[in-house]
């Protein structure tokens, strides 16, 4: 029960990374309420997981949604911003429509929900946010743009946001992974290979994030990066 002060919201909490790292909290001892746009039901743990739907690409009553978790969940002291999609194709072929999407979700939804948070935990005296970057806010690659685009926004974002709540004991954290064996590929024509090297695990990232967590308070981990041990994708698989 190594974590059982922390009341934690997920975004994104219905699979891959943010349900692996749902289970491995509620694991440590802390309680978990998962967003996402379907609801989720746990097994394991269920008494201290609370489940709640929006879509984050509608800002506007996904704000809604936030302000009734926060007054359901006053003791919420630390945030996951977890929530993303993926589409890699040359920058020609998205619409405007998809453009707009595409940074809302992946750059834009992070910003409200951690702006909704950062009002909470300045009335509580501090609070942790653990942002889901990619490597992809590292280095840009064609057919990435705008993949890229809201990563390398996001890591911006981590580091101006860290410097303007540090005094509000308020930590901020931005975990940079690379390919994660998860349904993210699922509708793309590209994957990591079949080895379990070629891929991190979400288990992984939920250590992580746990170790975040459980550092002393007067320490900020500021950015982690994670790679695979051999870097091998298979393209076509469509």
């Amino acid at each position: 029960m190594k974590l059982k002060d922390k009341y934690v919201l997920i975004t994104g909490a219905s699979g891959g990374i943010g349900r692996a790292i749902s289970l491995e909290l509620l694991e440590s001892g802390a309680k978990v309420v998962g967003l996402s746009r379907t609801p989720v039901k746990l097994k394991s743990n269920a008494e201290r997981y609370f489940s709640y739907s929006t879509d984050l690409l509608n800002l506007e009553k996904a704000e809604i949604v936030l302000k009734k978790i926060i007054s359901e969940h006053p003791k919420i002291n630390a945030l996951v911003s977890n929530a993303g999609f993926g589409e890699f194709k040359p920058l020609e072929n998205f619409s405007l429509k998809q453009i707009r999407e595409f940074i809302s979700l992946n750059l834009v939804s992070h910003i409200m929900v951690s702006q909704k948070l950062i009002k909470h935990f300045k009335t509580q005296k501090g609070g942790e946010i653990v942002i889901m970057g990619s490597e992809a806010g590292l280095s840009g690659k064609r057919k990435s743009t705008l993949y890229s685009a809201a990563k390398f926004g996001l890591r911006g974002f981590s580091e101006a946001l860290r410097d303007e709540v540090s005094s509000s004991d308020i930590r901020v954290s931005l975990i940079s992974p690379g390919l994660v064996r998860t349904n993210f590929f699922e509708k793309l024509d590209f994957e990591p290979g079949y080895s379990d090297k070629n891929a991190i695990e979400p288990a992984d990232i939920a250590q992580v994030v746990c170790q975040i967590f459980l550092t002393r308070q007067g320490t900020i981990i500021e950015e982690v990066r994670l790679s695979p041990a051999k870097r091998v994708i298979n393209f076509g698989k469509k």
